[in-house]
């Protein structure tokens, strides 16, 4: 597999769609890794772009949600509770005791559970949605490709914030 100079996976420019989608996912990931790679406790945690109070932990924070949600609440059908608790359902509130070497333990462990569930899995294979998420979309489930689809463009948005964070920090920047 070719990489980018800094590590990244590089998605195949010819491929089965599912590669090319799992590639391009890859590749997101992998930027939020690397947008968040070398800052110290004080920079992950610092709302950088007033007025928003988003930071680089909240994000990784965040996506691990996600990865969950769409993995294993919408996908597979389960019941499970948010990653850090009801009171944070989103992920993007932040915790004096938790950083981001545990963040992104537990971000890198929902990755590896989702791919678990989707290895064998049709992209045409469906997962229910909530009734809240079913009015919202008009219908009561989505394909495995429509969750790969979201995932990517969930990641590219938040990398996309991921990158002002981080230049506003420490003035590092690129894709």
């Amino acid at each position: 597999m070719a990489v980018t100079p800094d590590g990244r996976p590089i998605p195949p420019p010819h491929a089965a769609e599912r590669t090319m989608l799992e590639g391009w996912l890859d590749f997101q990931r992998a930027t939020l890794a690397l947008k968040v790679d070398g800052l110290d406790d004080r920079q992950v945690r610092l709302a950088s772009a007033p007025p928003s109070s988003m930071t680089l932990l909240g994000l990784v924070q965040h996506l691990a949600e996600v990865e969950r949600n769409w993995h294993q609440r919408v996908f597979a059908g389960q019941d499970v509770p948010p990653v850090y608790g009801p009171d944070n359902a989103g992920g993007y509130g932040l915790d004096p005791a938790r950083g981001m070497p545990e963040a992104l333990a537990t971000w890198k462990a929902e990755i590896d559970r989702g791919r678990e569930l989707a290895a064998d899995k049709s992209l045409d294979a469906a997962g229910p949605l909530s009734p809240q998420e079913a009015a919202v979309l008009g219908s009561d489930s989505v394909s495995l490709r429509w969750i790969l689809v979201h995932l990517i463009e969930e990641y590219a948005r938040h990398n996309g914030h991921a990158d002002l964070l981080r230049e506003r920090i420490d003035g590092v920047t690129g894709v």
